[in-house]
Formats: structure tokens, sequence, C-alpha cells
């Protein structure tokens, strides 16, 4: 069976990526790996590891979702924060027999500038497709909500408002949860959170992936907003009077710097980890 390495970032959700893969699989004897880089981000002053690893875990988990929905058979991996050694470690690794390759448009590209493609087949020998993702002007097949909770990640309220946006139709759900500081317990703490919420909506058929954020919450949401191309943002907090991200006008802040609909869904009481 062929194995075909399919490379890309944030483009990982474009249609024209998807209908690529759904071509190669129809043509039979095939399975995918999908790799992202790792992306550093440009908002905040200190990088956490966790965060630029988990930005690229979530767009993995994405683009193995579909194929399991389209009955696709794939596996994937985060990769190096340089494209061209991000493929070549897994052309090293894997009997990798073709590569798809997805790009923005070659002005918007970074990888384009690089001359990704041209490279990969001159170095590997192998059949790279080159798939172009314009996503300003096509947007995505489906929406995509940017959900940011810390305490409340897990709450009934936030979990009910979550399930209501995925029967409005077609969507993914990205959640976000900022650490609450950068020690090793504040990101286990916050992980159980995200896990308790990702496994209330997989229960429910709700496609969702979630990551690690950073400790402040304005930061952690400007983040996801550079990683992955967002619909729409939902902020869930305890109630006003006992929430700082609501005195801190957290809300507020991100419609106006976002230009995106933000959302303010109040949880009675803290989950706990």
């Amino acid at each position: 069976m062929a194995e075909i390495l399919v490379l890309a970032n944030e483009t990982i959700g474009g249609g024209a990526l998807l209908d690529a893969v759904r071509e190669r699989h129809a043509q039979g004897d095939a399975r995918f790996f999908v790799v992202v880089p790792q992306t550093r981000p440009r908002h905040g002053n200190v990088i956490y590891d966790d965060v630029v690893h988990d930005s690229a875990q979530v767009r993995v988990d994405l683009a193995l979702a579909f194929m399991r929905e389209e009955g696709i058979e794939g596996d994937g991996e985060v990769g190096d924060g340089d494209p061209y050694n991000a493929a070549m470690d897994a052309i090293g690794h894997r009997n990798i027999s073709e590569v798809i390759v997805s790009t923005l448009p070659t002005q918007a590209s970074a990888w384009m500038r690089r001359d990704l493609i041209q490279t990969l087949e001159g170095e590997t020998g192998l059949p790279v497709k080159h798939v172009v993702v314009d996503l300003e002007a096509e947007g995505l097949p489906f929406d995509v909500t940017l959900v940011v909770a810390n305490q409340t990640v897990a709450g009934t309220e936030l979990i009910e408002r979550l399930e209501a946006l995925a029967e409005s139709g077609p969507r993914r759900f990205i959640i976000v949860v900022p650490q609450d500081s950068g020690d090793g317990l504040a990101v286990r703490a916050a992980r159980e959170r995200l896990r308790t919420l990702l496994a209330s909506l997989e229960a429910d058929k709700v496609v969702a992936a979630g990551m690690i954020g950073d400790p402040d919450p304005y930061t952690a949401t400007m983040n996801a907003v550079q990683y992955f191309h967002i619909s729409e943002i939902v902020i869930s907090t305890l109630p006003e009077g006992t929430s700082k991200w609501v005195a801190d006008k957290l809300v507020e802040r991100v419609a106006k710097a976002t230009g995106k609909p933000v959302e303010h869904v109040e949880v009675s009481e803290p989950v706990e980890a």
C-alpha cells in the first residue's frame, strides 16, 4: 500500500487539499501520513513550548478527524518548525512513496518563496503534488469556532452552547485553555479540564480538538487566531463580579482586535480539574 505524505500548516482544512486527499484515496491502495510543522506565535513575551506543539497537534487532529469521517486511513505527527526538515524527517522514517504539499497562493506563501516543492522533488526523487489553498478567497468548507475557557471549560452551560452550535451547520471547534502559569502543575490541570470537555463533545459526535494556551487569555486568543482560520469566537467565564476576564474586558478587547463575532458564555461555577 502506498503511503502518502501530506505536508500542510494553516491550509490543512482547505477544500482543495481535502479534495486532493479524497481523489487520491479514490484511486485505491493508499494510506496518508499528515505532518504539520510547528509555528512560533507572534504574540506574547514568552514562548511556551507546549503552546507551539499543541497548536500544530490540533491541526493534525482535525485533519485526521476529516479522514475518519471519509473512511480514509491515516496517521500524523507534529513536525520540525522548518517544513523541509519536517518532510524529510517523515520520509526518512517512513516508507513514503508520494507527497502532497499544500500552501497558500505563491505571493502569500513563505514555503513557495523557498522553492519547497522543487527542493523536495530534487532531494527525494518522489512525485510531489502541489495544492494551493486560498483561504482569504475561499475560506474553509466548514465554520471553525474558537472556544477560550479556563476554569469553566467543562461547565454545563458551555457544553450545551457548543452542542447547539454544532447542530446549526458544518463546524469544527478549537478549544484553547490558557494555563494558569508556566509551571508543570498548571499545565497538567489545564490539560485535565480540556480532556473533560473534549470527552463530552466526542460523546455527542462533535468534532473538536484542543490545546493549552499562553497564561494570558488575550495572548492565548490572539495566537489561536494566528494559527487557525477562525469564523467566530466563544469566550467562557465565571459570572460578572467573580471573573477577572470580565473585569479585564477580555470579550470586548478580543472583538475589537480580531473583527470576529465574539460570544460570551457565563458558567455559574468553576469546574474542578
